[in-house]
């Protein structure tokens, strides 16, 4: 039975288009009620109160990254293409592309990330004023707000806190060689940059190669590819073209990648050779 405060009288009518935040709050009535519950037993099974359910069903409260999780265990929706953290990511980082935030929750719990980038350094190595120079370049194109700059500023940092957890991923990493010899920001923002690769480098848990210019047509990719091994040992791809990202799981597509990720280190420089390119650089 739903509960009575959803009677008729006191019912208050959402509109799912008229936020991201209504939308969230929407779905968590419309899913809740499907299975006959009452906003205290949602309450009861999140770790909250009834009246803080009913809150964030009509948007007077924004959801919080735990609760959604929380929410999706209790719904059965967790890591699904529907599932709250998926919303709250899309949420708070409404100016990401299609699929990254999605990307993002697996590679935070990811036992391995391979990453290829060409023109760039790739987000999980960039230093902050590196970062904070190529999101200054979306604001001067007016593609994003200076305030959408600061949040992927931040939200780049949270993604890059992943790498100093308890049991940190093995991180291998092939850069081509335009990464190192686009300047970004000015000498000091990439003398600073370069350093930081060759700190990376050093760590146990990483491998950093360059892909070099010489190896040409041999180059297997040409658009940045994100690889995820889980600690389940499954594997998760990620792809984007400048208007969308594609997060993708199944074996068929992804091993293929993998195979061609392994023919591309192959080509790469060796991390000695690669580290020498990049501090000359």
């Amino acid at each position: 039975m739903a509960e009575k405060e959803d009677t008729l009288v006191n019912r208050k009518e959402l509109n799912p288009e008229a936020s991201p935040q209504a939308a969230f709050g929407a779905r968590l009535r419309r899913l809740r009620e499907e299975r006959g519950w009452t906003q205290d037993h949602v309450g009861a099974l999140v770790g909250c109160t009834g009246r803080h359910i009913s809150a964030l069903e009509t948007g007077r409260k924004s959801p919080t990254l735990p609760f959604s999780r929380r929410v999706d265990v209790a719904l059965d929706t967790t890591n699904t293409a529907d599932s709250f953290e998926r919303e709250w990511r899309e949420i708070k980082h409404g100016n990401l592309l299609e699929g990254f935030p999605e990307y993002v929750g697996y590679e935070g719990r990811a036992a391995e990330i391979r990453l290829f980038q060409i023109g760039i350094v790739p987000g999980l190595l960039q230093t902050p004023e590196y970062a904070k120079a190529l999101a200054n370049g979306d604001v001067w194109r007016g593609s994003i707000t200076p305030e959408q700059a600061e949040e992927r500023v931040s939200f780049l940092a949270q993604r890059q806190a992943a790498l100093t957890r308890a049991r940190p991923p093995m991180l291998i990493v092939v850069m081509d060689e335009s990464c190192i010899r686009r300047p970004i920001g000015g000498p000091e923002v990439m003398e600073s940059q370069i350093q930081k690769l060759a700190d990376i480098a050093a760590l146990p848990n990483t491998v950093l190669q360059v892909a070099p210019f010489g190896i040409g047509e041999r180059r297997p990719f040409n658009l940045p590819v994100n690889l995820l091994t889980l600690p389940d040992r499954s594997m998760v791809s990620y792809a984007e073209s400048h208007s969308q990202g594609n997060v993708d799981r199944e074996s068929a597509s992804v091993l293929p990648l993998l195979t061609a990720y392994h023919q591309l280190q192959a080509e790469a420089l060796s991390q000695t050779a690669s580290v020498a390119m990049i501090k000359q650089a």
